[in-house]
């Protein structure tokens, strides 16, 4: 499967109907059931036979499924329904999550086992027909092998028990929502020879064992095996519903061949039209994002913020760092009239925080923006990698948080950027004679708005890898109560390779006031530089 196959099948996490549920609260007979024998289970076992697996060959989980499940449509698949009076945990009336499965079937083609851990043991759960409402599928369960496995699951959370707060499903893929119950872009265990000039290689988690929660606890761990034909993996993933999820992340991998480009914590999202880039401008909705932008928090202590665009070719850009603090891809605009999207409420969407664990070394934020014509296309990868090679062998620990929420749990105590324009340059009302293109960069919050009677002079502060800045000028934005900062940037003769920018906001005594806002912008080619010089001029 290809990229565009394994993230359009993403999209059906959280999109599948439900049955309502037996009496909620009410502890019902559990009525899933076990395949082999019980085992002992700590994370430690997990790393050891992830650490076996990296010695021997590598085998594909991918099998010849039945006919009868290789066969089926969007809408047969999306009609297989999952009864949730069998959901894991449902006998236990003081379980805080439940577990739901997913179905193979139509993208999802490598089975998935699934273990249940009770007291430190143990055991596969069976593939069961009743567990499932096949719906118009016309798919016959008890024609199905009871190991056939399954695609994935969800979790719930006794806040809400019909809506599901995470699913893992897709090779190494995986979602959550924030406070408002919202999906939206998509995690994944690693990420493997991205935006190389051949395929990106996509790891499998091949096998989960989710533990049986404490009662009343609030926390639910989770233990995935990962495998590839460059590596293998442990994970564990202790997730919390607190003001929107929370991961804490352990992995542990072991290289079975030498990685050009190893992504941690990687972060998959959509951009297509945004303010600052509407390329994309035939569909009625202003604005169509998962995400606006990369924020990154350096180990220097510098915050950084950089646009997200649909570009014309494939963006490849990389941000050095040592021990990093943090980033994530953000949805800052969270205002409903910049989206008038009632459906799928873009303006809800979760944002998703990276938080190391300890110190990662050095390496870089790598940020790739693919072009996508279609909403349904997640075209933006973000991730962590590592300066130090991945050498088959050896061992590489990496720990991390996640958050997805509406806003990340930290942020620049100064200014933040919450818009990002552009357009033609040029002076209203003067012929253009030269093509400049213009940058309008609004900045809010930290010392804004300063105290009544201070007087401050702020000045912008524009680096450019190429080509002229001019008109250039920072001055109050009232409607915002912050400031907001514009320039032109003329490109050089008939170049069209990309420009780098880099702005903040500084007091007259060099004094920053704002975090710091980086863009790329590639010069369209000569014969789309048009002035459009009205007739009158």
């Amino acid at each position: 499967m290809n990229r565009r196959d394994f993230l359009k099948a993403s999209s059906l996490i959280g999109s599948s109907a439900f049955l309502p549920f037996a009496p909620l609260f009410a502890a019902v007979e559990n009525q899933t059931k076990s395949i082999g024998p019980s085992e002992s289970f700590d994370y430690a076992w997990l790393k050891g036979l992830a650490r076996n697996l990296a010695t021997q060959d590598y085998e594909s989980p991918e099998v010849a499924l039945p006919k009868q499940l290789q066969d089926l449509s969007w809408d047969d698949y999306q009609s297989i329904v999952f009864k949730p009076d069998h959901a894991l945990w449902s006998d236990r009336a003081q379980s805080p999550f439940r577990a739901q499965l997913f179905h193979l079937g139509l993208y999802f083609k490598k089975p998935v086992h699934i273990y249940e851990i009770v007291d430190g043991q143990a055991q596969e759960i069976a593939y069961d027909p009743a567990m499932f409402d096949y719906g118009k599928s016309g798919i016959n369960g008890e024609a199905l092998p009871e190991d056939l496995g399954f695609a994935g699951f969800r979790l719930h959370h006794q806040s809400d028990w019909k809506r599901d707060i995470a699913a893992f499903l897709g090779a190494s893929y995986f979602r959550a929502v924030g406070k408002s119950m919202q999906y939206g872009m998509s995690a994944r265990g690693l990420a493997i020879d991205t935006a190389l000039d051949r395929p990106e290689e996509f790891p499998d988690f091949t096998r989960f064992w989710l533990e049986r929660p404490e009662p009343n606890s609030d926390v639910v761990n989770v233990y995935a095996l990962l495998e590839s034909p460059s590596i293998t993996g442990a994970y564990r993933f202790a997730i919390t519903d607190n003001d929107g999820v929370v991961m804490e992340v352990d992995a542990a991998l072991y290289p079975r061949k030498d990685i050009e480009r190893l992504g941690i914590a990687p972060l998959t999202s959509m951009y297509m039209i945004g303010e600052n880039d509407r390329d994309a401008n035939w569909d009625w909705r202003p604005e169509i994002h998962d995400s606006d932008g990369l924020s990154m928090h350096t180990g220097s202590g510098e915050w950084l913020w950089r646009p997200l665009v649909n570009p014309r070719q494939l963006r490849f850009n990389s941000y050095q760092d040592n021990n990093p603090k943090g980033f994530g891809l953000i949805q800052r605009d969270r205002d409903f009239d910049h989206y008038q999207d009632d459906g799928v409420f873009y303006d809800r969407r979760p944002s998703v925080w990276i938080e190391p664990k300890g110190d990662w070394g050095t390496g870089a934020i790598q940020l790739v923006e693919i072009p996508t014509l279609d909403e349904t296309f997640d075209n933006i990868v973000a991730f962590w990698n590592p300066g130090e090679p991945a050498i088959p062998g050896e061992e590489m620990l990496y720990g991390y948080r996640i958050f997805w929420r509406g806003r990340p749990p930290e942020e620049p105590e100064l200014a933040r950027c919450v818009a990002t324009r552009t357009g033609l340059g040029g002076v209203v009302g003067q012929r253009r004679e030269y093509f400049s293109w213009r940058f309008v960069v609004d900045f809010q919050g930290g010392p804004f708005p300063f105290n009544e009677g201070e007087e401050v002079k702020v000045e912008p502060v524009i680096d450019h890898s190429d080509g002229r800045v001019e008109i250039t000028s920072a001055r109050p934005l009232a409607s915002i109560q912050g400031y907001r900062a514009m320039f032109d940037v003329v490109p050089p003769d008939d170049s069209t390779a990309p420009i780098n920018l880099r702005l903040f906001l500084q007091t007259s005594d060099g004094r920053p006031l704002t975090e710091t806002w980086i863009y790329q912008w590639t010069p369209p080619p000569v014969e789309e530089r048009h002035l459009r010089n009205p007739g009158h001029l």
